[in-house]
């Protein structure tokens, strides 16, 4: 989060995070980690019961008892709910900066891009580097060029456009989310069919494994490679040209979780 603190401030979000420790034990770890936004301390847990989030698998008796269940919300100025972001396992997280890609069209890190005669893509990612449960968004940025058009996936008859991923025991990939097409009338045949013209953008979350499942994909540098295909099928208002594939490539970091503890002094 800290990483995207100033994004987020410049698109009108401040940034907070709630906890059921106390202020010395935020203290001791804002102050190691270097955090320089608020940290809150809810130790009754009364704002995480409020928003609906504690943590009801811990016994009362146990010491993480009034623990949250870990996610991100966007309030409004009202402190009304516009959107949130939590998954069923507590291991497996957004990212901060998949959030940004969601919430507010970011582009992400741009990690390779090509060019055809019929369109430009280029591939980016939300973050350049992961941890294990991370939750991130790989994101295409395709430009066709005049007069060209793309088969949107709900087309009947025709290729459609497509990306595949390769699969992997390290992380998981979620379906494409393909924005809304547009209807096109083709008269030589007087059909209508949905297509994607000019630019258009698609969103796919990847779900990267635990630690475990990650390091023997690590490479030496320290470093994991996501691979995959762009397949699509161009067509003009005269003709439609053969398919043609576009392999794709995303590479991260992999970092470990901060796993130091408070002062014994200071815990529950």
């Amino acid at each position: 989060m800290a990483e995207q603190k100033e994004e987020f401030e410049s698109k009108g979000l401040n940034v907070a995070a709630l906890s059921y420790d106390s202020p010395a034990v935020l203290k001791h770890f804002a102050d190691r980690a270097g955090v320089d936004y608020p940290l809150l301390a809810d130790t009754d847990s009364e704002v995480i019961r409020a928003f609906g989030i504690l943590n009801d698998r811990v016994p009362a008796d146990h010491r993480f008892y009034g623990i949250p269940n870990p996610g991100y919300y966007v309030i409004d100025e009202h402190g009304i709910v516009q959107s949130k972001y939590f998954e069923e396992r507590y291991q497996d997280r957004f990212t901060s900066a998949s959030i940004l890609v969601r919430e507010f069209d970011d582009p992400g890190e741009v990690q390779g891009e090509a060019e055809t005669p019929h369109l430009r893509v280029s591939w980016s990612a939300s973050n350049h580097e992961v941890l294990g449960g991370n939750r991130v968004s790989l994101i295409l940025q395709v430009a066709m060029k005049p007069k060209m058009h793309v088969y949107a996936p709900d087309v009947t008859g025709y290729l459609p456009v497509d990306w595949e991923m390769t699969s992997s025991a390290g992380w998981r990939d979620l379906p494409p989310e393909f924005p809304e097409s547009e209807l096109l009338h083709l008269p030589a045949i007087d059909e209508i069919v949905p297509v994607y013209e000019g630019r258009f953008r698609v969103v796919r979350d990847l779900e990267i494994g635990a630690n475990k499942q990650l390091r023997p994909l690590v490479s030496a540098d320290g470093t994991i490679a996501v691979e995959g295909v762009f397949h699509y099928q161009a067509c003009d208002d005269k003709v439609c040209y053969l398919p043609q594939q576009i392999p794709l490539k995303w590479t991260f970091g992999v970092n470990a979780y901060d796993r130091q503890r408070a002062p014994e002094s200071l815990r529950r």
